[in-house]
């Protein structure tokens, strides 16, 4: 667990993550982080929820469709 302070940037209240947490989340300055509601507050990942499950799906298709997408790609 790490405690983040909130601090003031320009009109925004921000919070400042420490080079551990980063690394922990395998991020960097410029890339997003999802911040969701969770059943004992909120979670804060590197990847949408919503995109994994849209990647889910169109991996199935995908696999079910190969001979169809081959043809296609001809």
């Amino acid at each position: 667990m790490a405690a983040l302070k909130l601090t003031q940037i320009g009109n925004s209240v921000g919070v400042i993550l420490p080079k551990e947490v980063l690394a922990r989340l395998k991020v960097e300055k410029g890339d997003t982080l999802y911040l969701t509601d969770a059943a004992n507050g909120v979670m804060l990942t590197p990847y949408s929820v919503e995109f994994e499950t849209q990647m889910t799906a169109a991996r199935s298709v995908m696999k079910k469709r190969r001979n169809v997408l081959r043809e296609l790609a001809k």
